[in-house]
């Protein structure tokens, strides 16, 4: 994926309104009347999300006669999703080693605390 594709999807997917755009969409095709529906802003307002989502292939709009319904394009989703896989892995080999170095000191920590059980204390003698 190029930067700039990979800009333009997460820029589209920043806005909340777009991604709920998004998460209706991912039922099924719906027509732009639709989508704007439970949104509290004019038709311009949403046809403006629309056209970001759409540069960023995100969505796809079809013609059937006077309708223009919208549709979910994964392809960018999974480009994006992969370009975080990569990180999402970094951030769990570095949890696992925090785990381990936790588990250590546990380990450590319980075994001071039985050789101090087992170690009389000693008497001051004057």
């Amino acid at each position: 994926m190029s930067p700039s594709r990979l800009d333009a999807t997460f820029a589209a997917l920043a806005d909340p309104t777009r991604r709920a755009i998004l998460a209706r969409l991912a039922a099924g095709e719906v027509s732009v009347m639709d989508l704007a529906e439970p949104f509290a802003m004019s038709q311009p307002a949403i046809s403006k999300h629309l056209k970001v989502l759409e540069g960023a292939g995100l969505i796809s709009r079809g013609r059937a006669a006077q309708r223009r319904p919208c549709r979910l394009e994964a392809a960018p989703m999974a480009q994006a999703n992969e370009f975080l896989e990569r990180y999402r892995q970094f951030w769990e080999a570095s949890f696992q080693r925090l785990d381990v170095l936790l588990d250590e000191m546990q380990a450590n920590e319980a075994a001071d605390k039985k050789r101090a059980r087992k170690t009389p204390l000693k008497k001051e003698t004057k």
